[in-house]
């Protein structure tokens, strides 16, 4: 069958409806490179297309997806929530709000929570947030924030500037200003920014820093790095920010990615996984920094009883089931099956790492295979996975994942390969 044309079997024996991805491409901005299979239902890791056939879903809506697909738990918290009170105004006290607030800052280093729609307006927040801080505390004019090359922190005009890939850039100048970037896990070169950035008077107000770069090809933070960027902004003043939209949640195998390093942030953020596929973000930070005040910041959605109650069953859920048990456990054999594929193939695959349920297959820089080449070929073998750049294919499934799923997904990448 022609991928123009897919087929949906509405499973109510009214016959079939065509999908058409002509008439989807001529409504539907073009700003995704999609590949050519419509999806429609799922379960736990499992999803199926308009035609029937069955995904072992290693993407989970790109490490978002953290109870898997039409989880009960979920399903219950949706159910209850719409039917009691869905969207109010943060002009009043919202209840869900706040115990979903208290778990947070209970289960992490915060101590304020603000509750957005997505990471990027997480990480737009924390921008704000820092500024003001360096304005009113610390009396900096024209202040800096350190990011990092290869990093990304969302697509707002803000969090484009702070995401050290120019390929994010291109075409949306004029950039925010205030954003310098250093190489990832590379210390000196970070001495040297802010020293270059302080030369004529103190300007650097904090640094931001994925734990783990996620699109930057799925790289972990070397704790020394971090330990010695702890001590430094400590001893300097400066705001350590920490953007954990992609590892936050338990997709490391702990609540957040820092503590994998030693270290606690001043500033964090989060969304993907926190709803598990309800749309919501959280800017998490310490008291001492908490400069906002009324009419500083807001959002209409934001916070909203929908998102929140089942954000807050979510965060329950991962808690009273164990689940971050299982993310290690499934995380350990993953890799382990990962590193058995790469010594099968050292002609093609160059690396494997990660923490617990996000890791990374970097193939050589030297060989025609690209990421998307194994994501389709992968595809081909009833298994989704994910770019993280041109020679890195993500691996995030859902945090229930099982033992056999992982087999059977590692499985099919071996074939994948021996087939390309």
């Amino acid at each position: 069958m022609s991928p123009e044309t897919l087929i949906r079997d509405d499973g109510l024996g009214t016959g079939a409806e065509q999908f058409s991805i002509d008439r989807f491409n001529a409504n539907v901005m073009n700003t995704y490179g999609r590949f050519p299979i419509a999806l429609e239902k799922g379960s736990g890791c499992k999803v199926w297309d308009t035609e029937g056939k069955e995904y072992l879903d290693f993407v989970a809506g790109i490490a978002t997806c953290t109870l898997g697909h039409a989880h009960p738990k979920l399903i219950e918290a949706v159910t209850e929530q719409i039917q009691k009170l869905h969207h109010v105004s943060n002009l009043y006290y919202i209840p869900e709000q706040g115990e979903l607030a208290a778990w947070l800052t209970e289960h992490s280093a915060a101590d304020r929570v603000f509750f957005c729609n997505s990471g990027a307006e997480a990480n737009e927040g924390a921008i704000k947030l820092a500024r003001k801080y360096a304005h009113d505390r610390l009396n900096i004019e024209d202040p800096v924030i350190i990011t990092a090359h290869a990093s990304f922190h969302g697509r707002t005009l803000a969090t484009i500037t702070a995401t050290g890939q120019p390929k994010y850039q291109k075409g949306f100048s004029p950039l925010v200003p205030g954003f310098v970037y250093t190489p990832y896990n590379d210390l000196p070169a970070l001495e040297n920014a802010i020293a270059e950035v302080d030369q004529n008077g103190r300007r650097v107000a904090a640094i931001l820093l994925e734990a783990l770069q996620g699109e930057g090809g799925v790289r972990p933070g070397d704790v020394a790095y971090f330990q010695k960027i702890r001590q430094i902004c400590d001893e300097k003043g400066i705001l350590l920010i920490l953007d954990e939209v992609q590892v936050g949640m338990g997709r490391t195998g702990r609540w957040w990615g820092y503590e994998n390093l030693g270290i606690e942030p001043d500033i964090f953020t989060s969304a993907k996984g926190l709803g598990g596929g309800i749309p919501i973000g959280a800017l998490m930070c310490k008291s001492f920094c908490d400069v906002f005040e009324p009419g500083n910041h807001a959002s209409t959605f934001g916070g909203n009883p929908f998102a929140c109650g089942v954000a807050l069953a979510v965060c329950q859920t991962l808690e009273r089931e164990n689940i971050l048990s299982n993310v290690q456990q499934r995380g350990e054999q993953l890799r382990n099956s990962l590193q058995a594929i790469a010594s099968e193939y050292p002609d093609l695959i160059a690396e494997v790492r990660g923490w617990g349920l996000i890791n990374g297959m970097e193939l050589k820089p030297d060989v025609e295979l690209t990421s998307i080449d194994l994501v389709n070929a992968a595809i081909a073998q009833g298994v989704l996975l994910v770019p993280a750049g041109p020679k890195v294919v993500r691996f995030v499934p859902p945090l229930i994942v099982t033992e056999a799923e992982v087999n059977q997904a590692c499985q099919a990448v071996a074939r994948a390969l021996h087939n390309r």
